[in-house]
C-alpha cells in the first residue's frame, strides 16, 4: 500500500504555480491542437490558402508552389502583398504580427470595407502556426514599389524587418513564402504528393482562370494547373464510372434584397449520379477543403432530396409501402460542392467539418429549386433519377426486414412510454433517452416519426455500478431501457447477441445543465458497466442541446430571427457576428434555458433532433483503455471511494467550469 504523502513531499500550489505561455509557446508545446501532426502539409497549406484567399478577393491570378532540394517549401502569389507598416496600436509592423502573433489577422473584419469578404481565414492562427512549426521561415512582401523582407527561426525572429526599393524587372506586388517544417513536430517530415497534387488542382478548379503551379526540383518536374469549365470538368476527369443520368450543375449567391443571407453567399455545384465505383464526394468552403463535409454537404443532400421527392410525389411514382430517405437519393451521388459563407464556424482549426447551421438551409435553398425545374425539364432523366432513389430504398427496406425476422416472436413486451419509430431499419433508427416527461413531449411531437423513438426517464436513473447484473430489472428505467433497445445486459468479455438491437443509434439527450450531466453520467456509467458492446460497436451518443436562446431583431430588410449557442463560446461568437451586422448587442434578447422541457417541439428538432443542424457526439472508449477508465469511474461511482474521490477533487477541482 502506497504510503500516504507527507505535507514535505506535497508539490506546494500557490500563485507562482500558474504558468502564462506566450507568443506561439502554446503552438509548439500542443501542435496537434493546431495542425494534422502526421506531416507538414497542413502548415503549408495556411500559407497556400492565404494565397488563395487573395486571388479569391480578386487580387491575383497566379500561384506557384516550389518543392526546393533542400527540403523546404516555397509559397508564392501575385496579390496585393502583406502590408509591412506599423500597426496603429500594437507598434509593431504588420508582416511581423502576423507570422508571430496567434489571433492576428486580416480576416476577421468581414463587414463592408474589410480587407476579405469571403475566406478561410478566420481564427488569425494560420501562418503564425507554420512559422511556429518551422525550423526556418523567410517571408518577402512585394507591395508599393518596395520589397520587405523578413526571417523567422522556430518562430522568433532572427533577421528583422528590412525594406528596399524594387530593382528592375521585379514583380510588382505579391507575396514569397519558404519555410523549413521542423521535422520533430511530424510523425513523418515528407510530403504525401498525391495530397499536395490533388490541393493544388482543386485550388485551380475552385478559381476559374488562376493558374496553380507545383515546381519540383528534385525531380525537375513541373505541373501546372488551370481551369475554364470549373467543376463539370473537373468532376468528369475524377469520377470512376460514366452517369446515367446528365451532370446536374448550378449555383446560386444571394444578392443584396435577400432576406437571410448576405450578399455574395451561396453554393455553386456540379452532381452525377452513377450506378457502380466508390462516389466521388469533394465540398469547400471559401476554397478551403472540407474532407469531413458539413452543413453544407447536408444542405446539398436535403436540396437533392426535397427535389426528387416532389418530382416522385407529382408523377405518383412511389411504389406502395415503400418510403424514401434522404439517403436512398444521395447514395449513388457524386459531388463537387463549393460554398461562400461569409462568418464560417469550423470544427477545429484544421477546418475539415463545416458547423455553421445556416449552411444547410443557404445551401438547399438554392439547390432544390434549381433542381425541380431541371427535373421537369427533363422528364425522362428525372424518372431514370426516380428509379436509381425507389430501388435504393427497396433494397434498403429489405435489408431491415431480414433482421427483423431473426428476433422470431419471443420478443419482450416494449414498455408502454416508449413512443417507438415506424421503420424497421437499424442503419437509421434512433431512440432518444429523454430527461422528464415534459422534455420527452416536445421530443415526441418534434421528431420524425420515421425514423426516431423517444422513451421518457422519471429522475434520475439509479446508479448501477455496483449492482449485480441479475438485479438490474429491479429497477423499472434500467428495464425499460434494455426493452427497448432489445440487448440484454452483458459483461466486458462477453459476446452478447446484438442482432436484436432495434436502434443503430441510442441518444443520451439530457438538459445542459448540471443535473442534466449528472443523468448524462450515470446513463453513460450504465452503458459502460452493463452493454459494453454498444460502445464497443459504436451504438451510444450524446445529444449536446443548446444552453442559450439569442433573440436577434429584425435589421433593414432582415426579419428578427433565433440564434442557438452550446455554450458561454458560442454565445460570445453569435453576438461578435450580430454587432458586425450593426444589431448592437444590448438589442439582442439572451435567455437561457432551463432545461429541454422549456422548448417547443420545433425548436429542439432544429437544435438537438435534425441530423442536419443537431451536435451528437459519438461515446467512444479513449486513449485510457478499459481498465484506467474502468478504475477512473470506480473512483467516481462507487460508494466506498469518498476518500479518492476528494483527492481526484483536489488534484483536479480547480480546471472545472461552476455551474450554480
Amino acid at each position: 500500500m502506497a504510503a500516504k504523502p507527507t505535507p514535505a513531499t506535497v508539490p506546494e500550489y500557490s500563485e507562482s504555480s500558474i504558468r502564462v505561455l506566450k507568443g506561439l509557446e502554446p503552438v509548439k508545446q500542443r501542435p496537434g491542437m493546431y495542425t494534422r501532426t502526421d506531416n507538414p502539409l497542413h502548415i503549408l497549406q495556411e500559407v497556400l490558402d492565404n494565397a488563395a484567399d487573395e486571388a479569391l478577393a480578386g487580387h491575383g491570378k497566379k500561384i506557384k508552389v516550389t518543392l526546393h532540394a533542400d527540403g523546404s517549401v516555397g509559397i508564392d502569389d501575385d496579390g496585393r502583398g502583406i502590408p509591412f507598416g506599423m500597426h496603429p496600436e500594437e507598434n509593431a509592423p504588420v508582416i511581423e504580427l502576423v507570422f508571430t502573433r496567434l489571433h492576428a489577422g486580416g480576416k476577421f473584419d468581414k463587414g463592408k470595407g474589410g480587407a476579405y469578404s469571403f475566406s478561410g481565414g478566420l481564427h488569425g492562427v494560420g501562418v503564425s502556426v507554420t512559422n511556429a512549426l518551422s525550423q526556418r521561415l523567410q517571408v518577402s512582401s512585394y507591395r508599393e514599389g518596395q520589397v520587405a523582407q523578413l526571417v523567422f527561426a522556430g518562430g522568433d525572429v532572427i533577421e528583422p524587418l528590412t525594406l528596399r526599393p524594387q530593382a528592375e524587372g521585379e514583380r510588382r506586388q505579391g507575396t514569397s513564402v519558404r519555410a523549413w517544417p521542423d521535422a520533430k513536430y511530424f510523425e513523418s517530415s515528407h510530403l504525401p504528393m498525391g495530397e499536395l497534387t490533388h490541393l493544388l488542382r482543386s485550388k485551380a478548379v475552385l478559381m476559374p482562370g488562376v493558374s496553380v503551379t507545383l515546381v519540383n526540383e528534385k525531380t525537375r518536374e513541373t505541373q501546372t494547373w488551370q481551369y475554364k469549365g470549373g467543376l463539370r470538368d473537373y468532376l468528369v476527369q475524377t469520377l470512376s464510372a460514366d452517369p446515367v443520368i446528365p451532370l446536374f450543375e448550378g449555383e446560386g449567391f444571394a444578392d443584396s434584397q435577400h432576406d437571410s443571407f448576405a450578399e455574395g453567399e451561396g453554393a455553386a455545384w456540379c452532381v452525377a449520379f452513377t450506378e457502380e465505383g466508390a462516389p466521388v464526394r469533394e465540398s469547400y468552403v471559401n476554397l478551403i477543403p472540407t474532407s469531413a463535409g458539413g452543413t453544407h454537404e447536408s444542405g446539398l443532400r436535403d436540396g437533392l432530396f426535397q427535389a426528387v421527392k416532389s418530382f416522385i410525389e407529382l408523377h405518383s411514382l412511389l411504389p406502395k409501402g415503400v418510403k424514401l430517405m434522404p439517403e436512398d437519393v444521395f447514395a449513388r451521388a457524386n459531388y463537387v460542392l463549393s460554398a461562400k459563407v461569409l462568418d464560417p464556424q469550423f470544427q477545429g482549426q484544421i477546418k475539415e467539418r463545416l458547423n455553421s447551421r445556416d449552411a444547410v438551409r443557404l445551401v438547399s435553398g438554392f439547390v432544390r429549386p434549381s433542381l425541380e425545374l431541371w427535373l421537369n425539364q427533363h422528364v425522362e432523366y428525372g424518372k431514370k433519377l426516380a428509379e436509381l432513389a425507389i430501388k435504393a430504398a427497396q433494397t434498403r427496406q429489405k435489408a431491415g426486414q431480414k433482421v427483423e425476422k431473426r428476433k422470431g416472436s419471443g420478443v419482450a413486451v416494449l414498455p408502454g412510454k416508449l413512443t417507438d419509430c415506424e421503420s424497421r431499419d437499424l442503419a437509421y433508427n434512433e431512440v432518444f433517452l429523454v430527461e422528464g416527461d415534459s422534455a420527452g413531449g416536445s421530443a415526441k411531437m418534434g421528431r420524425n416519426k420515421e425514423n426516431q423513438a423517444v422513451l421518457p426517464l422519471r429522475g434520475k436513473v439509479l446508479n448501477t455500478w455496483e449492482v449485480e447484473r441479475d438485479r438490474l430489472f429491479a429497477n423499472n428505467e434500467i428495464h425499460d431501457i434494455a426493452v427497448a433497445i432489445g440487448v440484454d445486459p452483458h459483461g466486458p468479455q462477453d459476446t452478447p447477441d446484438l442482432s436484436g438491437l432495434r436502434y443503430g443509434k441510442i441518444c443520451i439527450l439530457s438538459d445542459a445543465d448540471v443535473d442534466g450531466s449528472h443523468i448524462q453520467v450515470l446513463l453513460l456509467t450504465l452503458f459502460f458497466k452493463h452493454f459494453p458492446k454498444l460502445i464497443d460497436t459504436g451504438h451510444i451518443f450524446v445529444a449536446r442541446p443548446p444552453l442559450f436562446r439569442v433573440d436577434v431583431p429584425a435589421r433593414g430588410k432582415k426579419p428578427a430571427s433565433k440564434m442557438y449557442a452550446l455554450d458561454e463560446g458560442e454565445l460570445s461568437a453569435i453576438l461578435d457576428k450580430c454587432a458586425k451586422d450593426g444589431v448592437a448587442r444590448e438589442k439582442c434578447a439572451i435567455s437561457r434555458f432551463k432545461g429541454l422541457g422549456e422548448m417547443n417541439a420545433e425548436q429542439l428538432w432544429e437544435t438537438t433532433l435534425n441530423p442536419d443542424t443537431r451536435r451528437l457526439m459519438p461515446v467512444q472508449l479513449g486513449a485510457l483503455g478499459f481498465a484506467a477508465t474502468e478504475s477512473l469511474i470506480t473512483k467516481l461511482m462507487g460508494k466506498g471511494e469518498a476518500a479518492a474521490r476528494r483527492e481526484l477533487m483536489e488534484l483536479h477541482g480547480d480546471s472545472v467550469a461552476l455551474d450554480i
